[in-house]
């Protein structure tokens, strides 16, 4: 079994794209809305919320959980690998994955395990521009990380504070629309109209709106979507790692909350129309 963490719901485009790869794998997601939005927390409430739900997955059979979150991968992800899972129980039998560094992998097109310059990508040049919420974007994991692997690019960041609530609650497509245009608006006016190379969409919810990012953006940069890269990446990591899926899996899929389910229910539709109910974790 997998399990997928998210603060809210936007991890559920992540998890859509992972069930479709995976149709015979069991797939548990947790939401933890009783502590939403993480955003507005300090980084130690981030870790400790993000841990005790990776325990709560682990405890319910999940053998590898992805952090389907930017902002819990960015704040996160390093403590809990580096720190507290090889303490735990689980130390060698259970793994903790986050969703920056497959996307940093396509951004660079360099493994992960790669952390310093190598040819072609040590004299790349090329502008990537990095779409977020304020905390994703304030903790400047992809600069750090993109530049690990390739430091001559330019990389812009630009937040998008409204975008994410705003398709959460449904609005209009215009609203939306004016939201996606000002977002790169304000990243072309730091490049000096220069358009990225790259564009990397960081925030699990925005890939609901690729379409207008795509209108916003000069046909020659690349998008790059978390659900398409991470299950990427995540198909490679399983290809090479087979334990972490039980022989008798059969497509089951959770969805479980530490908030209201009804309420969650409803609102997840917005991420996947025809998805089952949620329940009270």
């Amino acid at each position: 079994m997998i399990g997928v963490f998210d603060s809210g719901l936007g991890g559920l485009t992540v998890l859509r794209e992972l069930t479709q790869r995976f149709r015979h794998a069991d797939f548990i997601y947790l939401a933890d809305h009783a502590h939403v939005p993480y955003g507005d927390r300090s980084s130690d409430e981030i870790v400790d919320f993000t841990r005790a739900c990776v325990e709560d997955l682990f405890n319910r059979g999940a053998r590898l959980a992805l952090l389907g979150c930017n902002t819990a991968t960015a704040v996160s992800l390093r403590r809990l690998q580096q720190q507290w899972l090889p303490q735990s129980k689980w130390a060698g039998t259970h793994n903790v994955l986050g969703i920056v560094a497959p996307t940093v992998e396509a951004a660079t097109q360099t493994p992960w395990a790669v952390t310093s310059p190598q040819y072609p990508q040590k004299y790349n040049t090329d502008t990537i521009a990095v779409f977020g919420t304020t905390r994703t974007v304030s903790s400047g994991v992809y600069p750090e990380e993109i530049h690990k692997r390739c430091p001559k690019v330019t990389i812009v960041q630009q937040i998008c504070s409204e975008l994410a609530g705003a398709i959460e609650a449904k609005s209009p497509e215009a609203e939306l629309e004016a939201l996606v245009a000002e977002g790169c608006a304000g990243m072309l006016a730091q490049t000096q109209n220069m358009p990225p190379h790259r564009a990397i969409l960081g925030c699990t919810h925005f890939p609901l709106v690729e379409h207008l990012f795509r209108r916003h953006l000069p046909p020659f940069t690349r998008i790059l979507s978390q659900p398409d890269v991470v299950a990427d990446s995540f198909e490679d990591y399983l290809v090479r790692r087979p334990h972490y899926l039980a022989g008798n899996e059969g497509g089951r899929l959770a969805l479980l909350t530490t908030g209201d389910a009804a309420d969650v229910s409803s609102k997840a539709r917005v991420f996947w129309p025809d998805v089952a109910a949620f329940s009270k974790a």
